[in-house]
């Protein structure tokens, strides 16, 4: 990735003003104690966890939610946090040209799997931190919230509100399994129908809808009905919305009285896997708790069984999970999702997957004209219009795209790509105006277009380096 000197030092004085708010929490001795209460551990020795080992474990969990993002400048951050709070090491700016060639060696990629598993507070709820600042009205709570925010910052470049962390990384365990009063089946299905394509999948969720249906009746009617599974499998390339469509699953099975609560829990091999005996066990049961009541959505499921760190975890995942799709094979729903063969070869590895798996959507690439509409959808959304000019130029991308495509193509994910590069190319363009009118803000010229091939060559860059 190139590491810069300039890099180098914004992180370390980011984590230097960590440490300082770590030292004021850590003489809080109400603070500490209140924390350490939620801690169910035991240790002999009695010691107290401090306010870095909170901070670390959350910066962990955050990591793992954002994991299908990781890059080397994550992995290298999450280090980096972990070396100066535990260790007081703050790695030379004078490296800087050697970190390149440090997160590519397995002996790093074997230490940050280490700190990922040891140093996550198993016990305690990713939002307790949180919690327990705020319920004490500790001033430094907005602090601690804008180190988060840096932390997703330097490491995925990712940009959030406080609040917005607030409320996608430390959910508050009071209403994160619920879905709006408002919601409904006629809603989901119409959120469903409005989605851009898929016209093969709403047909497959449209007749598993009738099915359930059905069964719900011969049940009122006192007949036996044969055994219905949930679990299904997603084929398809990236970026042709399976996530979407598991999450509205999710809520159709709730609305239909299969699943309890209807939420969507999304995780991957990183999420199930640790690199120690006994601990993957942990993480999937952790996981399908999660999960119990909804659906448990495993993208790229074929991961598990890739051998990557010359061990068989991933084994042992996949026989935990069997075993609890078993225990709670009446409220719970397990969508499994990757590229179409490597998943047929996952499904047949193991009996037992394929005993509980007879359902399979498949998820097939855009078209041009369906790519063109995601993108006006999205401009949409974003208070922008295209013209007529950029429309077709946006044509001749998404027919060159669709032709050039392989499997791995990223479809709506290139879309959502070049609209960004679009805008910014607009911002550019205008700057320069000193009266901008809101006509002018809203609206994306053929200029504001790259060319066809100049777009064709940043997506086959990007699968390269993927």
């Amino acid at each position: 990735m190139g590491f810069t000197t300039t890099f180098l030092q914004q992180l370390e004085q980011e984590t230097i003003s960590i440490v300082a708010i770590c030292k004021v929490l850590n003489a809080d001795d109400l603070f500490i104690q209140k924390i350490n209460e939620l801690v169910k551990t035991n240790a002999a020795n009695g010691l107290l966890f401090k306010a870095e080992h909170f901070f670390l474990s959350d910066c962990i969990s955050i990591y793992r939610k954002l994991g299908e993002k990781e890059t080397e400048k994550s992995q290298f951050a999450l280090a980096y946090y972990y070396d100066v709070l535990r260790n007081n090491h703050f790695a030379d700016a004078k490296n800087v040209s050697e970190f390149d060639k440090l997160v590519v060696s397995p002996n790093f990629k074997n230490f940050l799997e280490k700190v990922k598993v040891e140093n996550i507070i198993s016990n305690v709820n990713s939002s307790d931190f949180i919690k327990v600042l705020s319920e004490n009205k500790n001033p430094q709570l907005e602090i601690i919230l804008l180190h988060f925010y840096n932390f997703l910052q330097f490491s995925f470049e990712k940009s959030f509100e406080n609040n917005e962390i607030t409320n996608q990384f430390f959910n508050s365990n009071s209403n994160k399994n619920q879905l709006p009063k408002d919601d409904s089946l006629e809603k989901v299905l119409q959120e469903l129908n409005e989605l851009i394509g898929l016209e093969n999948v709403k047909n497959d969720v449209s007749e598993l809808i009738n099915l359930l249906e059905i069964q719900k009746k011969r049940t009122s009617e006192g007949l036996k009905n044969a055994e219905i599974t949930l679990h299904t499998v997603f084929l398809g390339p990236p970026g042709t919305g399976k996530t979407s469509v598991a999450r509205l699953l999710s809520r159709i099975f709730k609305h239909l009285g299969f699943l309890s609560k209807g939420q969507l829990i999304e995780t991957d091999r990183e999420g199930m896997i640790a690199g120690f005996v006994g601990q993957t066990a942990l993480k999937v049961d952790k996981v399908v708790e999660e999960s119990l009541g909804g659906v448990l959505f495993i993208d790229e499921a074929y991961a598990l069984t890739q051998n990557s760190l010359g061990n068989d975890y991933g084994a042992e995942a996949i026989n935990t999970l069997i075993k609890r799709m078993e225990d709670h094979r009446d409220d719970l729903a397990l969508v499994v999702a990757g590229y179409t063969e490597p998943m047929k070869i996952f499904v047949e590895s193991n009996p037992g997957l394929r005993s509980r798996f007879n359902r399979f959507f498949e998820f097939n690439h855009f078209s041009p004209s369906e790519l063109l509409q995601i993108f006006e959808s999205i401009a949409k959304k974003s208070d922008f219009v295209v013209t007529d000019d950029a429309k077709e130029k946006l044509t001749d991308t998404f027919e060159l795209l669709f032709e050039k495509r392989d499997e791995s193509f990223g479809n709506a994910r290139v879309v959502r790509n070049l609209f960004e590069k679009c805008v910014q190319n607009q911002a550019n363009r205008i700057i320069k105006i000193k009266k901008l009118s809101k006509k002018t803000l809203k609206t994306l010229i053929e200029e504001d277009i790259p060319e066809p091939n100049e777009t064709q060559n940043q997506v086959a860059f990007e699968v390269k380096e993927s």
